[in-house]
């Protein structure tokens, strides 16, 4: 039950003074209702909180530290984190989350430190994390990433610490954006010499950091804005250029079948019989 002589403690829930909010190990299915508007700190880890609806933590917007470790975490919706303006510390980690909305983390524009360490993620978009100027620590280890998308470390300025060991890393040109970064910010991920990729179809290993900016000169550029005008302005005239090219080749090819088989026509004709 709440704790005597702090207002608005949530039942199954113990309360102390300062905003520390603490429901551990309760096996509780859901956030808690009523959460006090005083709430400093929320520790719902070791739960059953298999979901996270929309608006999960409405009125807890003076929160500033959420652990929601180990609960059997599959879906967060992209609005669950939407009323936290204030977070500076989220812990998702040993979930069974997969993937993560466009838009998750964009409300936290406080957040300071992110831990999505231990879960099912292959894949995580730049949109989900957005824009997180104040983020200095990043947990990504023990996932099952084989790269990282273009761009999704470009909204984190502020990152010191980077955490990634523990993925399928896979040697190829999708390793691009991650190694190149590693290169260019050595300090946040101090474990970037222990990373290892592993070659398609081969069984061997290969250290991320051996692979310079030439290793990746097969792989395609994305077009720069520039390309990309001429290319939508030359492509629609070069197909209408190749049509008019292969009209005028019909054209040509059905006179030349037309003058042949008249030609034809006029040996094949019998003569007429003399007197």
């Amino acid at each position: 039950s709440g704790a005597p002589g702090i207002p608005d403690c949530p039942e199954a829930c113990a309360c102390a003074p300062g905003g520390l909010v603490n429901c551990s190990g309760r096996s509780l299915p859901a956030v808690p209702e009523g959460l006090s508007r005083c709430v400093r700190a929320l520790l719902l880890d070791h739960n059953r909180l298999r979901a996270l609806p929309p608006g999960a933590f409405v009125g807890a917007g003076t929160l500033l530290r959420l652990d929601l470790r180990e609960n059997g975490l599959r879906w967060v919706h992209a609005r669950a984190f939407w009323s936290l303006g204030a977070l500076q510390q989220l812990d998702l980690s040993d979930n069974l989350l997969e993937a993560l909305a466009p838009g998750t983390f964009s409300p936290l524009r406080a957040l300071r430190a992110l831990s999505l360490a231990g879960n099912r993620l292959a894949r995580l978009e730049p949109a989900a994390l957005g824009a997180l100027p104040l983020l200095h620590a990043l947990s990504l280890q023990d996932n099952e990433l084989s790269a990282l998308a273009p761009g999704l470390l470009a909204g984190l300025p502020s990152l010191h610490a980077l955490h990634l060991r523990g993925n399928p890393w896979t040697c190829g040109c999708a390793l691009r954006p991650l190694c190149s970064w590693l290169r260019r910010h050595p300090r946040p991920a101090p474990e970037a010499e222990t990373l290892l990729c592993v070659l398609p179809g081969r069984q061997t290993l290969s250290p991320l950091t051996a692979f310079p900016d030439a290793a990746f000169s097969h792989c395609s550029q994305p077009l720069a804005p520039r390309d990309l005008a001429v290319v939508y302005v030359l492509g629609p005239v070069s197909f209408l250029a190749s049509l008019a090219a292969c009209l005028a080749l019909g054209c040509l090819l059905t006179a030349c079948r037309a003058r042949r088989c008249t030609a034809l026509s006029r040996l094949r004709r019998p003569r007429d019989p003399g007197p």
